[in-house]
């Protein structure tokens, strides 16, 4: 069973009541992770002890409808445009198995995604070397492997592009080894900012890739190819956002939905974008197309 992970950057103040408000909205677990690795101290009796800069973490079911989730959050004041993150996951500890089961693979004809701790099968391929740490996308998730598939299947060579959601950096830079010139990569986590630049650094492409958080990004980039790995409800809500970075023309992905959710996204997306059949993979798709305005 797929799920979601919803991720709010918090304070002190407001960790323990986010905590508590997911919880009652139905959360199956709820974490809270030190954004700047301060130990934990034992806490006296009574007191629940967090940190000054905590990341309040949420588990859902994948069919979960988070759009009213996210609105109660909003009215309640605990969650602003650029403090929360959605995240598809396995059923699985992600932070215990990623190593054990993440293999050099393949996506389509030329490209191999590959442990950067393992020799790569061929080198004569477009070889990208990944460690992820605890940024999201290794390609062993079926909507990163969409999108990778997506990308391999298109003549970028000279071509821009957004990795919007870019995680762990693997579209960004698989998009790069493919020939793109130039990438622009937006998240709203600074830890996957900070894996993106170093897997470009060890792939040999950081000083072709721009990294970004939403409120820094840049206003007037226009690219040739937009893609967005991230969950429908976000999906749906940014589809402005997301087609504004699109040239004339230009070609989207979009992926991190269910394949129940599939209908709702391209209806939002239909009347800018002349749309392809939708690309399933076990519970997954991937929508794509092209920008309608010229």
């Amino acid at each position: 069973m797929p799920w979601i992970q919803l991720k709010i950057n918090a304070t002190q103040s407001t960790a323990e009541p986010i905590g508590d408000l997911l919880m009652d909205l139905g959360a199956q677990a709820v974490t809270f992770l030190d954004r700047h690795d301060t130990p934990v101290f034992e806490p006296k009796p009574g007191e629940t002890r967090l940190w000054g800069d905590t990341d309040v973490q949420g588990l859902y079911p994948a069919d979960t409808d988070m759009q009213p989730i996210l609105t109660i959050l909003r009215d309640a004041q605990m969650l602003s445009e650029h403090n929360y993150r959605l995240d598809q996951l396995e059923d699985k500890d992600w932070e215990r198995e990623w190593m054990k089961n993440f293999k050099p693979m393949q996506f389509g004809e030329r490209l191999w995604i590959c442990p950067s701790w393992l020799p790569v099968p061929d080198p004569n391929a477009v070889n990208v070397h990944l460690d992820p740490g605890l940024a999201f996308g290794t390609g062993t998730h079926p909507t990163t492997a969409l999108c990778l598939e997506w990308l391999e299947g298109l003549d970028l060579s000279d071509k821009t592009v957004v990795d919007f959601g870019c995680g762990s950096g693997i579209l960004a830079i698989a998009a790069l080894k493919l020939g793109a010139k130039r990438v622009v990569g937006i998240d709203i986590d600074p830890q996957a900012l900070q894996s993106s630049h170093d897997n470009a650094t060890r792939n040999g492409v950081a000083e072709q890739l721009e990294l970004y958080l939403p409120a820094d990004q840049p206003r007037d980039f226009k690219a040739d190819v937009v893609v967005a790995n991230i969950l429908a409800g976000p999906l749906k809500e940014l589809c402005d956002v997301i087609c504004g970075y699109l040239k004339p023309q230009g070609q989207l992905a979009l992926s991190g939905i269910l394949n129940e959710q599939a209908e709702a996204v391209s209806n939002v997306y239909q009347e800018q974008i002349h749309l392809d059949p939708v690309t399933s993979c076990e519970d997954w798709c991937r929508i794509s197309g092209i920008a309608k305005f010229s």
